[in-house]
């Protein structure tokens, strides 16, 4: 085969939206670490679209957009009461909530620039009031809706949790959004423009991406760090039970990166989290045997934690269902990929790669009862 598997390394066309040098991630030409310790996540979002930082009215309307679309109807939440439950992944029935949207809005079909930001603020808008509401459903909760007094971050948290989140936790909710809200073209933003380039609808790219997103070698795995950790159980045992993974070549879950060799930048801002966080809430063993776990790997394999590792615990110390991890993955990315439908719009071709063939030749057809 002449091309890379997995078209690792593969440049498929050009972007302004992120980039990946080395071991720095950018947005729109600002440093990672400049956005995640100064930035609010409206305002990343605004960047990633818009290709500049709002100013001071423009970030005003568009929080103000965002809250108007963040409501859900009566018909949604019953709708989710029907067929949500404990036994359907919450990644899953976020895919089918989205996908539902395109239903309530009559300009669905419409192509114009116009319509189809307001169809990117209707989406980014809904998705944290979407899995706020599939996690209290699934409970016997009620659904709870935005407060006015709130930014996104600390309203995705209220809708989580039925009351106000504290300061560590709107700010660790603040940074892990803006940590995960593009990375360049990876899997589920690669899906979405493949879709919408062959000018299909946004809520079809949005969807398509939660589809891949939901896989565990992409989005998913923070949720099998977690179980990691779980199955762990103590800080006593992790040293015997990640040189018995090692030994026996099994893959860890949020360690090492496909390039990031050097380490992901994103990490740091999350285990400074997660240690913030397990200090509050009074676990600080998680976040001691994630740090344990780190160092072995690196002495051991020279690999180094991805943002996937501490994110985990982060989510976990929030208080958030394991299987919530990944849907709040897609609250993220959401900003990016709607960016990216918007960029692919702007500038669109068809793509269609193509493959190399490596199966039979010259087979003839036989009757069937010839046939072996």
């Amino acid at each position: 085969m002449t091309g890379n598997s997995g078209l690792e390394g593969v440049v498929i066309g050009e972007s302004r939206i992120s980039s990946i040098i080395g071991t720095q991630l950018t947005y729109c030409g600002y440093e990672i670490d400049d956005l995640a310790e100064n930035a609010e996540f409206e305002e990343v979002v605004y960047l990633l679209w818009h290709d500049h930082l709002p100013n001071k009215e423009e970030l005003k309307q568009f929080k103000k957009e965002l809250f108007e679309h963040a409501f859900l109807t009566e018909d949604a939440k019953g709708f989710y009461k029907t067929f949500v439950d404990k036994s359907v992944h919450p990644m899953s029935a976020l895919r089918t909530a989205v996908s539902l949207l395109a239903h309530t809005d009559e300009k669905a079909e419409d192509q114009s620039e116009e319509a189809t930001l307001l169809k990117g603020i209707r989406i980014q808008a809904k998705i944290p009031s979407i899995v706020a509401a599939i996690a209290r459903t699934r409970e016997g909760q009620e659904v709870v809706d935005p407060n006015p007094e709130y930014g996104y971050a600390k309203n995705f948290l209220y809708m989580l949790y039925g009351k106000e989140p504290t300061p560590v936790q709107v700010e660790a909710m603040n940074k892990a959004l803006i940590l995960h809200a593009d990375h360049e073209i990876n899997a589920s933003t690669f899906a979405a423009r493949v879709i919408v380039a062959t000018l299909s609808d946004v809520y079809s790219g949005v969807t398509g991406a939660i589809g891949a997103l939901k896989g565990p070698l992409h989005g998913g795995a923070n949720e099998k760090v977690m179980a990691m950790l779980e199955e762990i159980g103590s800080l006593d045992k992790v040293d015997s039970y990640i040189h018995n993974k090692i030994d026996n070549k099994e893959k860890i879950m949020g360690i090492g990166h496909r390039v990031y060799k050097e380490g992901d930048p994103r990490a740091k801002y999350l285990k400074d989290m997660a240690r913030r966080l397990t200090e509050e809430n009074g676990q600080p063993e998680l976040y001691e045997m994630s740090i344990k776990i780190a160092q072995i790997i690196e002495e051991e394999k020279g690999l180094l934690p991805n943002v996937d590792f501490f994110s985990a615990s982060v989510y976990h110390s929030l208080g958030i269902a394991h299987d919530l991890f990944t849907p709040i993955f897609a609250v993220s990315r959401t900003s990016g990929w709607i960016a990216h439908i918007f960029e692919q719009f702007e500038n669109n071709r068809l793509i269609r790669p193509r493959a190399e063939y490596n199966g039979h030749t010259d087979r003839k057809y036989e009757a069937i009862e010839n046939r072996k």
